[in-house]
């Protein structure tokens, strides 16, 4: 399995912590100059960076979370000066003030060796045909995925979003091997190939798909590879990390997301007590960067679901930490009457209905301190609302209400799937 950084992907578990130790003490001086980042390590127990003289002394640091960015809204966090930045991205602050993530020289040099490494992964090679179908824009995903493909010398189809006809027409005119993209864009894509008249209804070039910014099934990842005849990849990365790719992806061997780990120092902790938790016990994802300039992380909490899977050896080659694919977010968890679950859990359930399609949405009706669970479905005729309510009752442990539509008729979006919707 082809690699674009060789070395730097099989170090040994001595040379990764080695590298880790001195990235960090490295961030640490970097952050100190920033009154934002010394104060709040400060306050957090921290009196100078050099407190920190071994790995193990990372748990002695407090956590930063989203809402520092928030406060630190623009640039109250950059550690270079203004005019050493060259780009920046930001969140699309629905839920309040956007995060902001600059970038020097370096840190998009840093964000395109990820991605070169996640193309690489995938099995893209120089001369590729790629189609990035993020939006370039404020948000981080298309431009990531344009820096990445530069660096490999890929040949890219700058689409970006919308226009699922022309999407297509795209792929199947400059020969496609590759295409990026949300996981909930597909079925846009697959519905419109099922459509057309005449042909073979598909893209014969497309060898490769590769999906972030949300979570999705082991059976829609099936159900896309038999559909489209291409291999599926989970890239990871988020605007704090410094954009998508700039954490990881899971390799050919599917074990896991390898983690950049000469990139970033990762940990999985319990969401109640902050404390690590052992090997292959879920927890919430903090991350700590080692090579970022202009907007570094300390210990980030990102609020994603994973375990550790493995620290020896993967099948691909790579000696990296793999964590496992994103379960759901410690922030998106649901609690009907009583009973815990995640949008994933809803999806997967789904999934093993024989002619469920892959839109949903699971709707919250608040009233008096009760909260009443509505999921609507796509569903081939013949799949009846009694049969769809009693499997998601077995598997979820409460019976919700809901319907079956046809396919096509619930309402689709750009960008993410809006899979839940707050009324009341």
């Amino acid at each position: 399995m082809g690699m674009w950084n060789r070395t730097a992907e099989t170090l040994s578990r001595d040379e990764y912590a080695k590298l880790q130790l001195e990235g960090l003490k490295k961030s640490l001086c970097r952050v100190w100059s920033n009154d934002f980042y010394r104060e709040r390590l400060k306050r957090g127990g921290v009196s100078s960076p050099e407190d920190v003289k071994s790995l193990d002394d990372l748990a002695r640091l407090p956590f930063f979370t989203k809402e520092d960015f928030r406060e630190a809204y623009p640039l109250k966090m950059s550690c270079v000066d203004r005019r050493d930045l060259m780009e920046m991205h930001m969140s699309s602050g629905s839920t309040g003030t956007p995060v902001v993530m600059a970038y020097t020289k370096n840190d998009l040099l840093q964000w395109a060796e990820c991605m070169a490494r996640c193309y690489a992964m995938a099995g893209l090679e120089k001369g590729d045909a790629l189609q990035i179908i993020p939006t370039f824009g404020l948000f981080n995903g298309g431009f990531g995925c344009y820096h990445g493909a530069r660096k490999a010398q890929l040949f890219t189809i700058p689409a970006s979003s919308g226009n699922t006809e022309r999407q297509i027409r795209l792929m199947r005119d400059f020969n496609v091997r590759g295409f990026v993209s949300v996981v909930s864009y597909v079925p846009r894509i697959i519905e419109k190939l099922d459509a057309e008249s005449g042909g073979d209804r598909d893209i014969p070039s497309l060898r490769v798909g590769i999906f972030g910014s949300e979570t999705f099934s082991d059976e829609t990842r099936r159900r896309i590879e038999e559909r489209l005849h291409i291999e599926c990849f989970d890239i990871y990365g988020m605007t704090e990390t410094g954009g998508i790719g700039t954490t990881g992806q899971d390799c050919r061997a599917h074990a896991g997301l390898h983690v950049w780990e000469d990139q970033y120092i990762t940990e999985i902790i319990d969401p109640k007590t902050g404390r690590t938790v052992p090997d292959g016990e879920y927890g919430e994802v903090v991350f700590t960067s080692l090579n970022r300039e202009a907007m570094p992380i300390i210990r980030y909490r990102t609020h994603d679901i994973s375990r550790v899977v493995s620290r020896g050896k993967c099948a691909c080659g790579r000696t990296s930490l793999r964590i496992d694919r994103i379960t759901g977010r410690t922030d998106d968890m649901l609690i009907v009457k009583g009973v815990n679950f995640y949008p994933r859990q809803v999806e997967q359930a789904l999934k093993e209905i024989p002619g469920v399609a892959d839109e949903f949405q699971i709707i919250l009706d608040e009233a008096g301190g009760v909260t009443e669970v509505t999921i609507n479905v796509e569903a081939e005729p013949g799949v009846s609302g009694h049969a769809v309510a009693k499997h998601l009752r077995e598997r979820l442990g409460f019976l919700p209400k809901g319907d079956v539509f046809p396919v096509g008729t619930l309402p689709r979006t750009e960008g993410k799937a809006k899979r839940v919707i707050r009324r009341g």
